[in-house]
């Protein structure tokens, strides 16, 4: 692949979120450690110059939540993140179409959203090529604040499976 025509994908499972009693599935807010871990993705991302230009994000409390921590992390960084109701529960064929309306001028894109959705769009679009480490924990665990980075010379709108590189699975967690 050469460097200039990469384009990068994030995809992250919200941060740890609580389950109060009485509110609604969409409206559940980050638990305490969520708060802590969320920021720290951010500043992972940072770490390795994996800066989203642009980012999607469900439009549930919890992601919203998240999304606000990583930003704010990102600093000066940060794009403004687009609220996204159609990646609220969304399954993977779903966000992937949401994924291929995004314009090309958009080189790393970010979507925060929820499982199983988040899983199973990483091994759908993740390639042959792929670091097998990094594949195999994405695919066998995708904990909360879970994060896969995904590269490809494809255009958002051609993304359709199996045309991505895997290149980093991380599940930040604060100390």
């Amino acid at each position: 692949m050469s460097a200039h025509h990469i384009k990068r994908l994030v995809i992250m499972r919200h941060a740890k979120s609580d389950w109060p009693g009485g509110v609604a599935d969409h409206e559940r807010p980050l638990e305490e450690r969520g708060h802590r871990d969320a920021p720290v993705a951010g500043k992972w991302l940072l770490k390795h110059d994996v800066v989203p230009d642009f980012i999607l994000c469900s439009s549930a409390l919890r992601t919203r939540q998240t999304c606000t921590w990583v930003c704010h992390a990102l600093g000066d960084k940060a794009p403004t993140p687009k609220l996204e109701d159609d990646l609220y529960a969304a399954s993977a064929s779903r966000m992937l179409a949401v994924i291929n309306h995004v314009p090309d001028t958009v080189n790393t894109l970010m979507v925060i959203s929820h499982m199983p959705g988040v899983q199973d769009l990483a091994m759908h679009l993740a390639s042959r090529d792929s670091d097998h480490d990094a594949y195999m924990d994405a695919a066998t665990r995708y904990p909360t604040s879970g994060l896969t980075v995904l590269e490809t010379e494809k255009s958002w709108a051609e993304l359709d499976g199996q045309d991505a590189r895997l290149t980093h699975f991380k599940v930040p967690r604060a100390k």
